[in-house]
């Protein structure tokens, strides 16, 4: 087995790295952009994706501990950072929408179920039944 030196082993991560981030990159900006546009996609295939891709950076980036990291490196990192911050937003809104919709269905569900049998019961549009 031969040894990597500081600048090879540096090298290696950082193209590990950066091929790492390509993936992240595509990734959320499959699913953001799925998400804003309102098309099809399968959330648990997606985080699966994004999940394994995230470990594999951490992983990578363990490699470069005692290596100077490289100003574009950074700055790739700052701009993957906003992309995810992104992501999560829109996820979050998608989120809201989705309990949203449940919260309407499971009250209209309440409300066509309940014949008043054994109490005043007021649904909810708040009208007494």
């Amino acid at each position: 087995m031969i040894a990597l030196g500081t600048s090879e082993r540096g090298l290696a991560a950082h193209n590990s790295i950066d091929r790492t981030m390509q993936r992240i990159e595509m990734l959320v900006e499959r699913e953001t952009e799925a998400l804003a546009s309102r098309a099809s996609i399968d959330l648990r295939e997606s985080n699966n994706g994004k999940s394994q891709a995230l470990l594999e950076l951490g992983l990578a980036a363990r490699s470069l501990e005692g290596v100077p990291l490289d100003p574009e490196l950074v700055q790739r990192l700052k701009a993957l950072r906003g992309k995810l911050e992104a992501n999560r937003a829109v996820l979050r809104r998608h989120l809201e929408a989705v309990r949203e919709i449940a919260s309407v269905v499971a009250d209209t569900i309440k409300d066509r179920e309940w014949d008043g049998t054994y109490s005043q019961h007021a649904g909810s549009s708040g009208v007494q039944r």
